[in-house]
């Protein structure tokens, strides 16, 4: 598929800025964890930005994403401020929930992005009851839910697939498939782990794969999939198929990973797929691309910066924000 020629050259750019953007982030993430300013669990985005980026890039100001605990890349690419991300990592009180979430429960409301989620399929249930709220009140408001392979297996996954389909609600089930959750092959866990959009066969769903390590196939299955879904056709299913560069988390070696497996995807990195694309296309020159680069090389600094001069939250934090009970 060549690339489409309506994709002005501003596009392009954000799309590549939004991608190197989430790489480096991660990768300076990475390094703070070693050096103890991030504490807690860690999973990097590294390797999925076509996905994150790609679909998201396709919503509307309105739209909500709801994300599973590798959220760091989908809150980038809504647009959630990444120096408040990055602070919520070092546990400050200027992060996006005051330090109180740490890497997995990033959340900004403003940008509609409701929040990364640390249990495995725990924000479906959340992303139905959102879509249902969004029918009958916002109803020009559609909703993404990004869950990985792993959550497939759990039942809220399929309770939340039955009742998406029968209210008919606008909602877009993302699957990114990594093949792995945790240190477990998707081959030794799902019965049809080739063809796993197929699940939604059986709620009577619409589906698609996708290669979900190139943006341009991600935005064009991500169009048509939004655009049935904002219609009013009922949910979707899209399963895009990816790789994390890491382990599941920072702390995970991956060790159980063939080394001509993490070759072989590693060959296929988004972002120089689309720089090569680009490129060769003529769409951008490389001087666009090297002033990206510049540019996120301060963003991130000025991240940093922001998260270790920011303050850690209070001690009376801990009693605000709290839902108490009668005290019976």
């Amino acid at each position: 598929m060549t690339i489409e020629r309506q994709i002005v050259k501003d596009q392009l750019l954000r799309y590549y800025h939004q991608m190197v953007l989430i790489r480096e982030f991660e990768g300076e993430s990475y390094r703070q964890y070693m050096q103890k300013n991030i504490r807690g669990f860690l999973h990097a985005y590294s390797g999925q930005e076509a996905v994150g980026v790609g679909i998201i890039g396709e919503l509307e100001n309105q739209d909500y994403v709801v994300s599973h605990y590798r959220d760091h890349g989908h809150a980038i690419a809504k647009g959630v401020n990444v120096n408040s991300v990055m602070a919520e990592l070092f546990g400050k009180s200027t992060g996006t929930s005051r330090g109180k979430g740490g890497s997995m429960h990033l959340f900004d409301v403003g940008k509609r992005f409701m929040g990364g989620y640390a249990i495995v399929a725990g924000q479906i249930p959340i992303a139905v009851g959102l879509s249902l709220a969004a029918k009958e009140i916002d109803k020009e408001a559609i909703v993404v839910c990004f869950l990985g392979d792993g959550a497939m297996q759990e039942g809220e996954f399929h309770e939340s697939m039955n009742l998406s389909s029968i209210w008919k609600l606008p909602l877009l089930f993302v699957i990114e498939n990594n093949l792995y959750g945790m240190g477990a092959d998707v081959a030794q866990t799902l019965a049809i782990h080739d063809e796993i959009y197929k699940f939604a066969n059986g709620y009577k769903m619409a589906s698609d794969k996708v290669d979900g390590m190139d943006l341009f196939e991600v935005r064009a299955a991500a169009q048509k999939a939004i655009g049935l879904v904002r219609s009013g056709e009922g949910p979707y299913l899209l399963e895009a198929q990816t790789y994390r560069f890491r382990g599941h988390s920072i702390s995970d070696p991956a060790n159980y990973r063939p080394e001509i497996e993490v070759s072989y995807w590693m060959s296929r990195d988004p972002i120089e797929m689309l720089k090569t694309r680009l490129i060769k296309e003529d769409m951008v020159s490389q001087e666009d691309l090297d002033a990206i680069h510049k540019l996120v090389e301060s963003e991130i600094v000025e991240a940093v910066n922001f998260a270790e001069k920011s303050p850690f939250p209070s001690a009376d934090e801990l009693y605000q924000n709290v839902v108490s009970g009668s005290g019976e």
